[in-house]
């Protein structure tokens, strides 16, 4: 397993879920999740393997030895099995506060949509909190998925912004909304 220098501790995990440093073997079911969830991330198209190979050689590879990386990325486990993925991206060393990332298998979002992002929520807390000492960490979501924002509420995030009309999606303009939770 890769190590985080910025990190004292490795993995998290509270009963079958984990979370450990980004997996090289995990990368091509990332890259498939993230093609299919496309219409709710920030990204322009579809990945190839060559990019998804080029981003985990030439970014993610970097990210492991920096005392202040910008973003910390892990594989997000139920009893071992990767099921998704996330992290703190954004991260402002200065103002001690990071943006949360995080993105789980198309599959089992219908039916096990809260459970797991309440899940990687209380884990990804322990490492900006805990861990790094944090102040603050907040998420940045497309207006497309109001149940999004009930998993928030329920692990006490609070909305702090709606940016209206903010992104282009399906030839319409949508809102951006911002929640956030403060150690």
């Amino acid at each position: 397993m890769k190590s985080y220098a910025v990190l004292q501790n490795q993995s998290y995990s509270k009963g079958a879920f984990s979370i450990e440093p980004i997996r090289f073997e995990d990368r091509m079911a990332i890259m498939k999740w993230r093609n299919e969830q496309l219409y709710h991330l920030r990204q322009q198209k579809l990945l190839t393997a060559e990019d998804q190979d080029n981003y985990f050689s030439n970014v993610v590879s970097k990210l492991f030895d920096q005392d202040q990386p910008t973003q910390i990325l892990f594989s997000f486990l139920e009893n071992d099995v990767c099921i998704g993925y996330g992290g703190l991206v954004h991260i402002n060393w200065i103002d001690k506060n990071a943006e949360i990332s995080f993105i789980m298998n198309t599959v089992l979002e219908k039916e096990r949509f809260h459970e797991i992002w309440s899940a990687y929520l209380g884990l990804i807390e322990q490492v900006a909190f805990q861990d790094l000492e944090l102040h603050k960490i907040y998420t940045y979501a497309f207006d497309l998925r109001p149940h999004l924002y009930t998993a928030f509420l329920n692990a006490s995030y609070t909305e702090d912004a709606r940016l209206k009309e903010h992104c282009f999606f399906d030839n319409k303009f949508l809102d951006v909304v911002i929640h956030s939770k403060i150690k």
